[in-house]
């Protein structure tokens, strides 16, 4: 959906401006169905965000951003670094459209190590927790992470199970194949100590962060200590270690020729598509590459990507390297660097080199860039020429008046009688447009009634496009048969839009009903139009399924949690949101659940007796 362009001079603009605090902070410019299409830091609120406003400092990009504007909301903060930090956070959370943004950031992954637990574990989660456990990342390569970590768990014998050791009944576990083929000590029987199980996390952590070289220093020294002593078995279990390290390292890595750990930075750009890597080098060894797609204005600076990158990947970047180099400077040079050594808590050096021995470094990652940059390029324009074909078959095979470049679908998920909920996802040119996914609880439907549920989020949606006088979709595609269709076109033509484009694709022969036709049309399997049609409600019922899952999990802790003296609505969504379940709540320690905001010692006993006493 595409909003109308909204005044910029609107009152509650006009009123706003002349009342601007001189304070840093961040603004947040709205459009007119008060959606977030701009977040910006400043040093000065009232300097900063009157220059938008005035005709003179306008460029085209600022234009087309002003001419949207509505409303605006201020946050004021102590000083520029939180400004700076609050702008990272809320471009994260809220993806406005005019701002640069990572792609798909969110869906990063990280490798954690779960060191307050005693007998750690490793895993690769998608979020950041202040929950005392170690994290590195984030990655790119999700094949490659599984793959390390593979080897690393078999190298240090780290458990790969889930399971709560020691848990809060004191019950004994056997344990699993992985002890029988050597890839598990058995802390779940108590066959390998905690100080012992620790020295193979030891190793992981330091593996993780690129302390290869001194991990090898102590595992040779242990070496040499277990033979002396004729411990031969513990000796040559470490030389097998050893030899492993030196494989890995060999195979993965290049010299650099300094002891430092390093971060190189750099770009490639074309048009409005930005291609960032970043080279890691840890104790003067290169250990790897992380790459990252990057949205922009084509008006964007390079200065302005390039600093916006840092600000982001940075953000989310727990362990931070000495030294950081970029190939030009950034307008908020010191202001960055100093944010970079808050993160790190130790000096870190952020600089931009012209001459000397970083440059081979700074070219390499700037080939590396515009490699991937390419590759990209050539993916979109193969993709971009496929669903074109996709969308002029469609077009042609339901014998429509125009091309649907822009479709939306809706299908509905319940379970039994209750948490019915239905989704829209919507496409533009093939191509899914998440911003503008919508689900909905159903609400005026009871039992279970596909056909009134349908009708009832179609309406929904549709009355919104109307309220608020937005452009319809090209097609509207309903998941099921004749009933669904039939209810959805009803609905729409009572709402004014007796002339929208409707089908409905049935899940069993795949068969595609459109209004005033009692027989379907049969499209060949292997057809273009058809294979669009089944990702975009494939994509509709993997939304609005993963949506009934939420409301019924949240609906299932609450009720478990409901009867829990001291537990009220704030700290069930806390535990909602941490554990997600009832059942990994049980599996907890007290230990750990206290360690939950709001959870005392004293409660975490009360829930964990409660969950786990036979009535539970």
């Amino acid at each position: 959906m595409s909003a109308r362009a909204a005044s910029s001079n609107s009152p509650a603009v006009e009123l706003k401006l002349s009342n601007l605090p001189e304070s840093p902070g961040v603004y947040l410019f709205k459009n007119a169905q008060g959606k977030i299409i701009y977040i910006g830091k400043a040093k000065n609120l009232r300097n900063r965000v009157r220059s938008y406003f005035q005709d003179s400092h306008r460029d085209t990009k600022t234009a087309a951003l002003v001419a949207q504007v509505a409303d605006f909301e201020l946050m004021v903060t102590h000083n520029e670094i939180e400004s700076l930090i609050l702008e990272a956070n809320l471009v994260h959370e809220y993806k406005p459209r005019y701002n640069i943004h990572l792609k798909d950031d969110k869906h990063f992954p990280y490798i954690k190590v779960t060191t307050h637990e005693l007998f750690p574990r490793v895993m690769v989660v998608r979020r950041l927790q202040k929950d005392g456990a170690r994290y590195f990342g984030p990655y790119t390569n999700i094949k490659s992470i599984y793959k390390t970590l593979r080897f690393l768990a078999r190298l240090f014998k780290i458990r790969s199970c889930h399971l709560v050791i020691p848990n809060p009944t004191n019950k004994k576990y056997k344990v699993c194949l992985d002890y029988h083929i050597k890839r598990c000590e058995g802390p779940c029987e108590g066959l390998v100590s905690p100080e012992v199980y620790r020295r193979g996390v030891d190793g992981l952590l330091l593996m993780l962060a690129g302390k290869s070289k001194e991990l090898l220093k102590q595992l040779h020294e242990r070496m040499a200590a277990a033979s002396e002593q004729t411990r031969f078995e513990e000796a040559m279990t470490l030389r097998d270690q050893i030899e492993q390290i030196k494989t890995m390292m060999t195979r993965q890595s290049v010299d650099v020729g300094e002891v430092v750990d390093r971060d190189v930075v750099n770009i490639a750009r074309e048009s409005d598509a930005t291609m960032a890597v970043v080279m890691q080098i840890r104790e003067g060894v290169l250990i790897g590459r992380q790459d990252f797609y990057v949205e922009s204005e084509t008006g964007d600076s390079n200065e302005l990507v390039l600093e916006t990158f840092l600000t982001q990947y940075y953000n989310h970047q727990p362990n931070l390297p000495e030294e950081i180099v970029i190939p030009f400077e950034v307008p908020d040079m010191k202001l960055l660097r100093s944010w970079l050594r808050q993160i790190r808590e130790a000096k870190l050096k952020l600089i931009a080199p012209k001459i000397g021995d970083k440059m081979p470094m700074l070219d390499l990652a700037a080939k590396n860039a515009r490699l991937l940059l390419d590759e990209k390029l050539i993916q979109k324009r193969m993709y971009s020429e496929r669903v074109s074909k996709m969308v002029v078959s469609l077009k042609d095979e339901l014998r429509l008046t125009r091309s649907p470049r822009t479709m939306v679908c809706f299908d509905i998920s319940n379970t039994g009688e209750s948490d019915a909920v239905g989704s829209a996802v919507y496409f533009d040119n093939g191509k899914p447009i998440k911003n503008e996914y919508r689900h909905f609880r159903i609400k005026g439907v009871k039992g279970q009634d596909d056909f009134k549920m349908m009708r009832e989020i179609v309406g929904r949606y549709f009355y919104h496009i109307k309220e608020n006088r937005l452009t319809a979709p090209d097609l509207v595609v309903v998941d099921g048969g004749k009933g669904q269709l039939s209810n959805a076109r009803e609905e729409m033509e009572s709402l004014g839009f007796a002339d929208q484009p409707i089908i409905s694709l049935a899940k069993r022969l795949e068969e595609v009903f459109v209004p005033h036709s009692s027989d379907p049309i049969t499209l060949p399997k292997a057809a273009p139009g058809l294979i669009l049609l089944k990702r975009i409600r494939d994509e509709a019922h993997r939304f609005a399924v993963t949506y009934n899952r939420k409301v019924r999990t949240k609906r299932t802790i609450q009720s478990a949690l409901d009867d829990i003296p001291g537990v009220g609505p704030a700290k069930r969504q806390i535990l909602l949101s941490q554990f997600g379940s009832v059942e990994r709540i049980r599996k907890l320690s007290a230990e750990d659940l206290s360690g939950v905001k709001g959870i005392t010692p004293r409660l975490a006993e009360l829930i964990l007796n409660k969950l786990n006493s036979p009535s539970a």
